[in-house]
């Protein structure tokens, strides 16, 4: 909700009224925007651009809702609470370390900004699509064409352009780090956000703590946190190893994102073979299927919304699987889920594996689309450090400033990290309804 007021300030010695934006938050409560302030006109400026409004019709987590019915909240608002907690960060460090003003507006740009690119359904429409969001992000930055773009130029001709070195870590910096790295504005936001509305009470942190402990390494030019910080960071780290385990691996969560990718990959087949009847071969969502390039236009008609409908369109259409799976996902007739010992060898789970296909195979099923493998590709914390990426990003692990005013990896002053990965390994098996007694004779 968007609340015009006044505000007292100083202007030449007087007192007078300014105008001023507010947003009422579930999370931060008030974010408020100082229109004669230039950089919060201008990022009130940005929410309102067509590209960003687009964020209100992508859901932040998918389909949970099927199982957290409270989780319908949208990547729009992750994006603003992203921003004021980017907000309070660069507040935060600025009480010891100068930061240059236009670095400032750059890194609260980006930070709102940040999932401009997102696709729909979370991360599975780019898994199938081959779309990176990312990729779109920047390239709906730089676009001469779009509303975002002119705004940034508007304000500074270099804008647009310093943003999306910012975004892709060019160079690597504490301000990078701010907007991402293994301890962000974006994982501090959506770690409340989630957590709030999906009301599981488990992703509760001390955010004002692990704020106030934040500082700017100079000699490293990164984000690291003061000794004192080390029990914040834990229970930050314990938050999100609680989300992980009981809302975004969920059986019901994942059962429903693998048969949205079965959905998908399945229409894309039908695309590339000339079957799809229905959307138009010049609509958004099958231009995404076949990994073509959208125009700016095209990927602001692209949200849950547009390919919700096409799961209503396909779940009537005469191909069998496509139709089944699409009133699964609309009905809530998801998938069964049989847990696989996860003490077994890559060796012994492959031919496991294959004996449940056959098994699907043999009973008239298709196991392309009758069953999926699942098992955890995200930890709460990335050990890797210095491993790669892509588009040169390199790992780097949470830094610490100890007592001594040495930084050193937070790994090595908790063994927190290590033990919450191992905790959260599964293997399961998803399989239709019809073949869950079948299956779990082969798994016994």
């Amino acid at each position: 909700m968007q609340i015009s007021s006044l505000t007292l300030a100083e202007c030449k010695g007087k007192r007078v009224w300014m105008p001023e934006k507010i947003v009422r938050d579930v999370v931060h409560d008030v974010i408020a925007f100082r229109m004669e302030v230039p950089v919060d006109r201008l990022l009130f400026d940005l929410i309102n651009a067509a590209e960003m409004q687009r964020l209100r019709r992508i859901r932040q987590l998918g389909l949970t809702s099927l199982a957290y019915p409270g989780a319908d909240h949208s990547r729009y608002s992750h994006s603003l609470g992203v921003m004021e907690t980017t907000r309070r960060m660069l507040s935060q460090l600025e009480l010891d370390f100068r930061i240059d003003p236009y670095q400032r507006t750059v890194c609260l740009a980006a930070a709102l900004l940040h999932d401009l690119g997102h696709g729909p359904f979370s991360h599975v429409f780019e898994r199938v699509s081959g779309i990176e969001h990312e990729a779109v992000t920047c390239r709906m930055i730089l676009d001469p064409s779009g509303e975002v773009h002119r705004l940034l130029v508007n304000h500074h001709p270099s804008l647009p352009h310093d943003i999306t070195e910012m975004l892709c870590h060019r160079p690597r910096s504490f301000l990078s780090d701010v907007i991402s790295s293994q301890l962000d504005a974006d994982r501090f936001d959506y770690l409340l956000r989630d957590n709030l509305m999906t009301g599981s009470r488990y992703g509760d942190y001390d955010l004002n703590w692990l704020l106030h402990a934040l500082a700017v390494d100079t000699v490293g030019n990164r984000l690291v946190v003061h000794a004192k910080g080390v029990s914040a960071i834990e229970a930050f780290l314990q938050s999100r190893y609680h989300m992980y385990r009981n809302v975004y691996f969920h059986k019901v969560v994942r059962t429903a994102e693998g048969m949205v990718r079965l959905v998908l990959q399945r229409a894309k087949r039908l695309a590339v073979q000339g079957r799809l009847i229905w959307p138009a071969p010049e609509d958004a969502v099958h231009s995404a299927l076949l990994g073509r390039q959208l125009t700016l236009q095209q990927f602001t008609d692209l949200d849950d919304v547009s390919v919700l409908h096409c799961f209503k369109q396909w779940a009537g259409e005469s191909d069998a699987v496509l139709a089944r799976l699409c009133r699964g996902l609309l009905y809530r007739r998801l998938y069964k889920v049989i847990e696989l010992p996860v003490d077994l060898s890559r060796a012994e789970t492959d031919t496991l594996l294959m004996k449940v296909r056959d098994v699907v195979a043999g009973s008239g099923g298709d196991p392309d689309y009758d069953l999926f493998y699942d098992e955890p590709a995200d930890t709460p914390y990335d050990l890797a450090e210095g491993e790669e990426r892509g588009e040169g990003e390199h790992v780097r692990q949470i830094a610490v400033l100890d007592e001594q005013g040495k930084v050193v990896p937070f790994a090595t002053l908790s063994s927190l990290p290590a033990a919450l990965n191992r905790q959260l390994f599964f293997r399961r098996v998803h399989v239709a309804d019809a073949y869950e007694v079948l299956a779990k004779q082969v798994v016994k």
